[in-house]
């Protein structure tokens, strides 16, 4: 897979939920071999995008395509892989028996799940976890072995809607490593956050609020572009540069 291959493509995209307009003129594309930051407030709309590409959702108006096909992406399934923010696990299986179950669904054969399942455990660091229960977890763990599930099939694009919730600095640092080799060979991933200091870790970052793009850029552009030092300068910058000028239109 080549880096810069378009995997995703959203054109002139609004979605209303009856009358309540949650998104409104989203043009994006994700790249192979970048890391996308989704950034912006609890509210602004990142869930609602990110269940758009994941085909949970459907757009009210615009276009979606996802390696290359448009919704609800059947063919191209087994290539996504998605990180919800609520888990989505059988407590009363173990962490093994969760990653078969949910490998078998991805059509992977038994032969490559007894291959990638300590990998991917090792990868998340519940190496010493496979045989619990999940009903045994803490959060944090839960966190953890959702992401085992979303990188079971090595997909080509990897969504993952605030990954590192719960989780403690150790563990952020250790996944961003990961996330980082992932790009290095050549999946695209989205990762939706609030957290500065996680999105300067992005290759690209686009900026959302109340359901508009905001910015979009490399973290040192968008620095540059607003005249700040940091992200959370910038952000808020790029925030109040909107602000005047829909004031402006009103006035």
């Amino acid at each position: 897979m080549a880096d810069g291959q378009i995997l995703v493509e959203l054109q002139g995209i609004e979605k209303r939920f009856g009358t309540q307009e949650v998104l409104r003129g989203i043009d994006l594309t994700l790249c192979a071999g970048t890391i996308t930051g989704l950034l912006g407030p609890s509210g602004c709309g990142k869930t609602t995008l990110v269940n758009l590409i994941v085909g949970l959702s459907r757009a009210s108006v615009g276009s979606v395509e996802v390696l290359g096909t448009r919704p609800p992406f059947a063919k191209v399934r087994h290539q996504l892989g998605f990180m919800p923010q609520q888990e989505a696990l059988y407590d009363d299986l173990t962490a093994t028996q969760n990653l078969r179950f949910f490998g078998s669904i991805f059509g992977m054969r038994a032969s490559a799940l007894t291959a990638a399942i300590p990998h991917v455990l090792q990868t998340v660091r519940l190496e010493d976890t496979g045989r619990k229960l999940v009903e045994r977890f803490s959060g944090g763990m839960k966190r953890r072995l959702s992401l085992a599930v979303a990188l079971l099939h090595a997909p080509r694009l990897l969504v993952l809607d605030e990954p590192t919730v719960g989780l403690d600095p150790e563990h952020r640092l250790e996944l961003w490593r990961g996330f980082r080799e992932l790009a290095r060979m050549g999946s695209g991933l989205l990762i939706t956050t609030h957290v500065m200091d996680e999105a300067a870790s992005c290759d690209r970052i686009i900026m959302l609020r109340d359901g508009k793009i905001l910015a979009e850029g490399s973290p040192a552009e968008l620095i540059m572009r607003s005249g700040s030092t940091t992200l959370e300068q910038a952000f808020l910058s790029f925030e109040t540069s909107k602000d005047l000028k829909e004031g402006e239109v009103h006035a």
